[in-house]
């Protein structure tokens, strides 16, 4: 598994699968070969009125979930396996926000053509966590 946001290292070592982790994307996301991702989540989550109009926390979570998941669609074009793209750590106490979040990070994936089998969501191991987690896997969305 690689854990790391630079697909260049991807690419180089070869993992069967990788992760999205959001400190990993972070750093990866201040090397300007990526700023186009980081340009795109922050459309996607601002919308027409871009960040003129504000970023309020809604639009913060839409924009940080959106980033991940375009790194995780780039990084899936190097792996085979999946990706795991994990869940607002905030929301570790809230079972119904973490679902909500995981449908969304779901949503995403799929309408960019890539299919729920190929991701995981990483959920905390918290009690609340757990209960999202079997929530979603009763929803064929696999959680790590």
């Amino acid at each position: 598994v690689a854990d790391t946001g630079e697909f260049s290292a991807i690419k180089s070592f070869k993992p069967t699968d990788a992760t999205t982790n959001p400190s990993l994307v972070f750093k990866a996301a201040q090397i300007e070969e990526y700023a186009h991702l980081v340009e795109e989540a922050v459309k996607f989550g601002t919308g027409e009125e871009g960040v003129a109009g504000g970023i309020n926390d809604e639009k913060m979570a839409l924009i940080l979930d959106r980033l991940a998941v375009n790194f995780g669609l780039e990084i899936l074009k190097v792996v085979p396996g999946y990706v795991s793209t994990e869940v607002d750590a905030r929301l570790s106490f809230d079972t119904q926000n973490s679902v909500k979040r995981a449908r969304r990070i779901i949503e995403m994936y799929e309408t960019a053509g890539v299919s729920r089998d190929r991701v995981l969501i990483k959920l905390a191991t918290t009690w609340e966590g757990c209960q999202a987690a079997e929530i979603l896997e009763a929803e064929g969305i696999h959680c790590n």
